[in-house]
């Protein structure tokens, strides 16, 4: 395991409980959208990459198969199972597995989704190759993630607040570079979309249990961003205890072709 994996295992072991019961993550109404967006059919068989606290794969499962809730680290499998476990549900099946190196045979899935979870992948292009090569041939990919602007100095801060917030953020993308790693492993985008959501940034920082240094100098990176960057964030009472600020994310889906 690489350092970049090993430090976003050993976090999100200790932050299982943040995630599982996060509204951000659960009640997020782009869940719903992504359904409503590929259409899921009662046969499919799906792949839940890096499923976190499982939302993404308990939203699709009363409309398919099976899903699989791949995650690599076994304490977010085993919060997610119990949670779904706590609904009733009974046709999801959970495997601990690497998003760079998806252990299954090619073409064995009709969709695959990843949410919130690309931005921490070391070789996100890695990860790309192996999602197309499981899908079959028409299936569809489904990405919800982090969206940065074009401005190179402006993504640049982003992450580097995101990643102070959360040490295993590794990259996230502008939208032309989603697309590019979409059309680089042979699929066409079908879909793109932009999401906002406001975010409390005292909730925002607690969910990864920072310490008061660290959240001191976030409030100094809201405060002291640069016009670019302010735009996109748009924060709002930066410095108080009503501080927020606004996480624009995309929403896009792609097929495989053949």
């Amino acid at each position: 395991m690489t350092d970049a994996k090993t430090e976003s295992h050993t976090r999100f072991s200790q932050l299982v409980t943040n995630y599982v019961h996060s509204a951000v993550h659960g009640d997020d109404p782009a869940l719903q959208r992504l359904v409503g967006l590929t259409q899921p059919q009662h046969d499919w068989h799906v792949l839940d990459v890096a499923t976190g606290g499982g939302h993404t794969a308990l939203a699709f499962a009363p409309h398919v198969a099976d899903v699989i809730a791949s995650d690599i680290g076994e304490k977010m499998l085993n919060a997610a199972r119990e949670h779904h476990a706590m609904q009733g549900v009974t046709n999801i099946i959970y495997a601990t597995v690497d998003s760079e190196h998806l252990a299954f045979a090619d073409g064995s899935f009709d969709l695959v989704t990843c949410r919130y979870a690309a931005h921490h992948f070391p070789d996100v292009f890695r990860f790309f190759q192996e999602m197309a090569r499981v899908l079959k041939p028409g299936g569809i990919f489904a990405l919800h993630d982090h969206l940065l602007p074009d401005d190179e100095r402006a993504a640049r801060y982003i992450d580097s607040f995101e990643r102070l917030r959360d040490p295993s953020h590794f990259r996230a993308y502008a939208e032309v570079e989603w697309r590019g790693l979409l059309l680089d492993v042979g699929m066409i985008v079908e879909h793109v979309e932009p999401h906002e959501m406001k975010a409390d940034f005292v909730s925002w920082v607690e969910r990864q249990k920072r310490p008061p240094e660290v959240r001191e100098r976030l409030e100094i990176m809201l405060i002291q961003a640069p016009q670019a960057v302010a735009e996109w964030l748009r924060p709002q009472c930066a410095g108080t205890p009503d501080a927020s600020f606004v996480h624009r994310n995309i929403i896009m889906t792609g097929r495989k072709l053949g």
